[in-house]
C-alpha cells in the first residue's frame, strides 16, 4: 500500500462496526479501554458539527479521524477540534495519517474554518511530532476533567 492507494471518505451509516473495531484496537494499544458502541457512533455522526473520516486501503478500514466544528468567539469563525486520530498498526508509516490530515484540511478550508486544534498526551512524542509535521504548533495547554 502506498499513499496513492489510500482512500479517505466521510463515514456514514453502515460504518459503525468498522469504527468501533478501530477504536477498540486503538484503546488496546495502551492501558485504556473504550466504551464505544455502534449506537453511540450513530448518535455521534448525527450530531451537528461531528464528523468521522475513514481511511481505507484495499477496501478495508485502516485509519480513522474524528473531529468537530463549532463557532469560536475569539476567532469569530468556525473552529475545528481533532478528537481522535488512529491508524491501524499494520498501516502505520505508510501515509495514512497524512492522507487523513490532508483530507481534513481540505474540508476545513471549504467550510471556512479559521483554526484547528488537537490535544496529545505530553508523553506521546510520536503524535506531537506528527501534528507538528502537519503544521500545528504549540499554542495552549489543554486541560480536562473526567466525570
Amino acid at each position: 500500500m502506498n499513499a496513492t492507494s489510500i482512500r479517505v471518505r466521510e463515514a456514514g451509516p453502515g460504518d459503525e462496526p468498522a469504527i468501533v473495531r478501530l477504536f477498540q484496537e486503538f484503546a488496546g494499544t495502551g492501558s485504556d479501554t473504550s466504551p464505544l458502541t455502534e449506537e453511540f457512533v450513530r448518535e455521534y455522526m448525527s450530531s451537528p458539527g461531528s464528523h468521522i473520516l475513514l481511511a481505507e486501503g484495499d477496501g478495508q478500514p485502516i485509519g480513522v479521524l474524528s473531529y468537530s466544528i463549532q463557532p469560536d468567539l475569539y476567532h469569530a469563525g468556525p473552529a475545528a477540534l481533532i478528537e481522535e486520530l488512529f491508524v491501524r498498526g499494520s498501516a502505520q508509516g505508510r501515509g495514512v495519517g497524512g492522507a487523513l490530515m490532508a483530507d481534513l484540511f481540505r474540508r476545513l478550508a471549504r467550510l471556512g474554518c479559521v483554526v484547528v486544534s488537537v490535544a496529545a498526551m505530553p508523553d506521546n512524542v510520536g503524535a506531537i511530532r506528527f501534528y507538528r509535521a502537519h503544521g500545528l504548533v504549540d499554542e495552549a495547554v489543554f486541560l480536562e476533567r473526567h466525570f
